[in-house]
């Protein structure tokens, strides 16, 4: 018996010789990249910084990829197959003005500051306890976020190809860890952006042909309603209630609690993107690099969303909660975008589209993973156990860190299962630890009098009242109707009000603590909080090179973008 016939499950399709083929160049590659940059990754600030040296367009392409993983490709697509059209908020107001705000307002203190990572800003600004805590929740998150990544991609490889998902999680891991360990964070951008290209040469099919086949946009709209519901494709008009659109939700949740709490906190506190920004190579590629993700990231709805809006339409089979599916063995919401994968893809177009699947887990199993490696190796390892190695050992411990945080992650790949879809798990654990974060880092930055005291007490305060919001829903689930302020909402709207209330609680917590305790003197602040700082400029050019002229292009097509589909 073979080893693929001793993990054989029944699958949809069976691959022909040319999908095998590019499946296969496709992970050569990836490894030949991170052999041949293991030679330019021999300092500290070659393997964890990738020697700050990429251009804006490469660290803007990265700083999308490494989001645009197993969260986006299965993650959305779930949602969008569960609640419609709404889950474009998480790419429009949930994610494009936090990175213009993080572009233009964040990155020259976390860039002048030469941090290696967000919680070493916060060791410069408030002291080492805030180090500490915030790299230790932040290492816990990463490593359960990498294990979405290894499970969504066990799950195309157990719909499209009947692989077994354990032997497939171990296949995708170790690959990653191979490259990764090999040219740290220079070979994860790199491959990174090699993988945005896959994901949109190969993911274009999906929309392309489903919108052949459905007749037209107009045309989907009306078979989503025979479906579904007409709510499904409407962007704001159903958010006036929380018992008027399939997400149980008020429009205050999506303004305040996704737009503002979780979607900053994300996008400006989250070393796994912000990582890839540090590496650019002067303060205007720096500033320039969020936009020109953000610029992307408008358009990338038509490869995700809707794949799963057209499951909805045209899918023969009814998904349904992934707990469910894994009792009754059904296809679950997580399984919409393999699904519509194997229904249009022949050979050579399906080793093409699974290539662009498995192109996102990897971007984001690599991006966390070397996010983990670096805030261990500088913020944990370093600070707290051993303070006074040489660079080469913290490189050597990164390498093996690298190899630990993937065997971790592989264990928390488990943990998925017992969630309805994926974004449920991803939205639990961003109001857990991205909320409270983006209170502290926030007034950290823009308020002089903040406090080393308050900022840990408050960074403590929002994470635990956060994490204690979940357990009470869970224990009684009428407590729901307090957290997300109705009895009509949903699991998505509980996520969205608790992020907003831990980040509060964060905020008044570092406030009152701040003031009854001692202010570092305006001299110690100086490259830390606005007004204490000279801001740096960026080197003169003309106008359409400038950060600023492309923030407000971007912003505009926002505004143009949530009009048309309101």
């Amino acid at each position: 018996m073979t080893l693929l016939a001793a993990y054989a499950v029944p699958r949809l399709v069976h691959m022909s010789p040319v999908d095998a083929v590019i499946v296969a160049f496709y992970f050569v590659l990836v490894l030949a990249i991170g052999f041949y940059l293991k030679e330019k990754a021999k300092t500290g600030e070659d393997f964890f910084m990738a020697g700050r040296e990429m251009s804006a367009w490469i660290a803007g392409l990265s700083f999308l990829s490494a989001n645009l993983g197993a969260l986006e490709l299965m993650g959305w697509a779930s949602s969008a197959y569960q609640y419609g059209i709404l889950a474009t908020h998480w790419y429009w107001i949930g994610a494009i003005p936090a990175m213009l705000f993080l572009g233009l307002v964040m990155m020259p203190f976390y860039y002048i500051s030469k941090t290696h990572s967000v919680p070493g800003y916060l060791k410069l600004r408030f002291g080492e306890s805030s180090r500490a805590l915030s790299a230790v929740s932040f290492a816990f998150m990463t490593v359960l976020m990498s294990g979405i990544n290894m499970y969504s991609m066990a799950l195309v490889m157990k719909v499209v190809l009947g692989w077994d998902i354990h032997f497939s999680i171990w296949v995708s891991s170790l690959t990653v860890a191979i490259y990764v360990a090999a040219g740290g964070l220079r070979s994860a951008i790199f491959n990174e952006v090699l993988q945005f290209i896959l994901i949109w040469a190969g993911a274009l099919l999906i929309p392309i042909l489903g919108l052949t086949e459905a007749g037209g946009w107009d045309k989907l709209k009306l078979q989503i309603a025979q479906n579904a519901s007409v709510e499904y494709t409407h962007l704001w008009s159903t958010l006036g209630s929380f018992d008027k659109n399939p997400m149980g939700i008020h429009w205050t949740g999506i303004v305040f609690g996704l737009g503002f709490v979780i979607s900053f906190g994300y996008w400006t506190t989250d070393f796994l993107v912000v990582q890839r920004v540090l590496a650019a190579k002067d303060l205007r590629s720096a500033k320039m690099a969020p936009i020109i993700g953000a610029a992307f990231k408008m358009l990338v709805p038509f490869i995700v969303i809707l794949p799963g809006l057209l499951g909805l339409a045209l899918l023969p089979v009814k998904l349904v909660p992934e707990s469910v599916a894994v009792v009754n063995g059904g296809h679950s919401y997580n399984e919409v975008l393999p699904l519509m994968l194997a229904r249009y893809c022949g050979p050579g177009l399906l080793g093409l589209g699974i290539t662009a699947l498995i192109a996102g887990f990897m971007s984001g199993m690599a991006g966390n993973v070397s996010a983990f490696t670096t805030v261990w190796t500088y913020d944990i390892y370093r600070a707290l156990i051993k303070k006074d190695a040489t660079d080469q050992h913290y490189v050597t411990m990164g390498r093996w860190c690298t190899v630990l945080g993937v065997l971790i992650s592989v264990g928390t790949a488990y943990l998925v299962m017992s969630f309805a879809s994926i974004m449920d798990y991803v939205q639990a654990l961003f109001s857990f630890f991205v909320a409270p974060l983006f209170g502290t880092v926030l007034l950290g930055m823009l308020w002089k009098r903040a406090t080393g005291p308050g900022g840990f007490w408050g960074l403590f305060a929002g994470t635990l009242s956060s994490i204690g919001m979940w357990i009470w829903v869970k224990v009684d689930p009428k407590a729901l109707s307090y957290v997300a302020l109705s009895s009509s909402a949903k699991g998505m709207a509980e996520n969205m009000y608790r992020a907003l209330w831990s980040w509060i609680v964060c905020v008044l917590v570092t406030v009152l603590v701040s003031y009854m305790t001692a202010p570092k003197p305006e001299s110690e602040l100086n490259g830390l909080v606005y007004g204490a700082t000279t801001i740096p400029h960026e080197e003169q050019v003309p106008l359409y090179h400038r950060p600023i002229f492309w923030a407000v292009v971007v912003a505009l097509a926002f505004f143009v973008f949530n009009i048309l589909v309101w």
